[in-house]
């Protein structure tokens, strides 16, 4: 030891203290999950703007977990071996690189196209007497090719994504816990959460901005788009404007790191320099006497070790349920909110980012607190988060009957088949896949203006590019026989901002529990399996939760679909749900996995109570 300490406590790198990385590594989440966000609150637009059912866009909007979950394990079994700080800068280029990758649909795909009146295109009186779009095989098979070759560059920069955020979680964790003192390290973390849980935020405001603007605005005249407004049901926003914003944040954030050492000087010791700078020798030379064939050669026996462990296992099992209903949460609630309170992306958006995401934020700070104060013990754990959780999923219980049924569209809900609505537009040669929606004067929404029968329309005197109403609609049982430009509003508005207090304050008492959690893991593994324990511990939250949960939460939201937009015969996007049905299934899946979570909590607890009780106090030679 005195051989080595000089010129370690003469190394200026060992003076950067752990707060200026917590610092940096809770910048980079946050632009991290900036990213995540803004993909997942633009993730209707984008389906909309290439014709994504919401399998096909859940499935997409996981796909950054494949590249992670594959190579999690191993860079996290190698954490202690290399330099984390340069490897986490590293990442986070790469992620900066694949955010970039996803802006380039827009510009290499042709403009925006929507159904109009005044361009001439389908769905429309000009076109009432014309005969149906043309479609061809070969016309078919390229606009499904091109739909492909979309889903395809966006999916491949998706995992691209994922192997760039391989190093941020484990390596981060693992050199704070290293390097914080025994009493600060649980609160650094909370600490780190609560504001990388901010990124959400600012990402979902991102989109609520980005999403005013129309989606081709670069490409395209003022005129072009002034029909549209953001609340029109055809309108599209840029969402390729905030993934730049997001490219440029990421590749900042990822700058400090080249500049930290491999490690630092640990706190609250007396001789942290000397013996931080004895244990790096030991550890130089082992990586000299160790080989790449022997670690992998010690890799299974450690996976399956911590696999065959029943605590470890029942405790990310339960983390994988309460993911599953995050995930949920993160992809589709804008789409729960549109189409249920009526509200646009703009709207659901903003209101996600200025009320849910920061009462997560402040359960997770709040659940750092009680940590540290109360000094919740081993047993007791387990017992809080039951209660928390469970007081969450009883608080979702009243959003199920906080609804409307969806309101009456003619041909599709209820299915109108009188013979007087059979005929009202034989003759117009309605195209399949037109949709333009409008309100009749006799309160029934109808799919485009033909399928109403208008066969003239009034412009708006303030805007001769935008639709006042349609006249003459032979389909309106009313004597006015008009229709007006979008949905009929529904009766359920005015819940809009009581549905999302409620689902907030559920959140933030669920999120008191996060901390509580994540410290068991850490504190239940060896130091020197520290960083491997965390690696299965996201690899099984990945590949259980975050990956398959967006999938199936959007097979859930397409079988409530009633009507589908359709061109050439082929199904694209959902145009119309059972607003009843989407309600129910949506909130029933996420009841399931929270339900299922805290039944391996509960089992985790008996198990518990037949087991040695220690303190999560960290000590120098790990866990007590």
């Amino acid at each position: 030891i005195p051989a080595w300490t000089p010129v370690c406590v003469s190394d200026p790198n060992l003076d950067l203290c752990p707060q200026l990385f917590v610092l940096c590594h809770g910048l980079l989440q946050l632009t991290q999950l900036l990213y995540s966000s803004y993909f997942k609150s633009s993730i209707t637009t984008i389906e909309r703007r290439f014709g994504f059912s919401s399998t096909s866009s859940g499935t997409l909007s996981s796909l950054h977990e494949v590249g992670n979950t594959i190579l999690i394990v191993f860079v996290s079994y190698f954490g202690s071996r290399v330099n984390r700080p340069r490897f986490i800068g590293l990442g986070g280029l790469l992620m900066a690189v694949s955010a970039l990758m996803l802006t380039l649909p827009h510009f290499l795909y042709p403009p925006y196209e929507f159904d109009s009146v005044l361009h001439g295109k389908t769905a429309s009186f000009l076109t009432l007497f014309l005969p149906p779009e043309a479609c061809g095989a070969g016309q078919e098979a390229l606009r499904i090719s091109a739909s492909h070759r979309v889903w395809l560059l966006m999916g491949g920069a998706q995992l691209l994504f994922g192997v760039g955020s391989v190093p941020i979680q484990p390596y981060g964790l693992s050199y704070i816990d290293d390097f914080a003192g025994a009493a600060n390290a649980p609160l650094y973390i909370a600490i780190l959460f609560s504001v990388s849980v901010f990124g959400p935020a600012f990402g979902y405001l991102l989109g609520s901005a980005a999403l005013r603007v129309y989606v081709d605005v670069d490409k395209t005249g003022s005129a072009t788009h002034q029909e549209l407004t953001p609340y029109d049901p055809r309108w599209v926003g840029a969402w390729w404007l905030g993934l730049l914003v997001s490219s440029c944040c990421l590749a900042l954030t990822s700058i400090p790191y080249f500049f930290f050492p491999r490690s630092m000087r640990r706190q609250s010791q007396v001789r942290a320099a000397a013996l931080c700078c004895h244990l790096l020798a030991k550890l130089e030379t082992k990586k000299q006497k160790s080989s790449l064939l022997d670690f992998l050669k010690m890799f299974p026996s450690l996976l399956v070790h911590l696999l065959l462990s029943p605590f470890f296992l029942m405790l990310v099992l339960s983390q994988c349920c309460f993911s599953a209903v995050i995930a949920g949460l993160a992809t589709f609630l804008n789409k729960f909110l549109e189409h249920q309170y009526s509200a646009s992306p703009v709207e659901s958006s903003l209101l996600i980012g200025a009320v849910n995401l920061p009462s997560l934020a402040v359960g997770i700070l709040v659940g750092g607190i009680i940590m540290k104060r109360a000094g919740l013990s081993l047993k007791a754990i387990p017992r809080f988060s039951v209660v928390v959780l469970s007081l969450s999923a009883l608080l979702l219980v009243p959003v199920f009957f906080m609804g409307c049924s969806s309101q009456d569209v003619f041909g599709v809900n209820p299915p109108h088949a009188t013979p007087s609505g059979a005929v009202c537009y034989s003759n117009c040669s309605c195209p399949e896949g037109g949709y333009n929606p409008v309100c009749g004067s006799d309160g029934v929404e109808y799919v485009s203006p033909c399928n109403a029968g208008c066969t003239n329309f009034t412009r708006h005197p303030n805007n001769t590019f935008k639709v006042q109403v349609y006249t003459s609609c032979s389909c309106v049982a009313d004597r006015q026989a008009q229709a007006v430009p979008g949905h009929c509003p529904n009766s359920c508005p005015h819940l809009l901002l009581p549905v999302m207090l409620t689902i907030s304050f559920a959140g933030l008492i669920a999120s008191l529990s996060h901390n509580p959690i994540y410290m068991m893991v850490l504190r239940t593994v060896p130091p020197e399996e520290k960083s491997f324990a965390i690696g299965i511990q996201f690899m099984l939250m990945r590949v259980l939760a975050w990956l398959p949960a967006p999938a199936l939460f959007g097979m859930a939201i397409d079988s409530s679909c009633v009507w589908w937009k359709r061109k050439c015969g082929s199904k694209l996007s959902c145009g119309y749900y059972d607003n009843n049905t989407l309600r129910n299934r949506y909130l029933g899946l996420m009841l399931a996995f929270k339900s299922m979570g805290i039944v391996f909590l509960v089992m985790l607890g008996w198990k518990l109570r037949r087991t040695r009780e220690y303190s999560l106090e960290k000590t120098e030679e790990g866990p007590l």
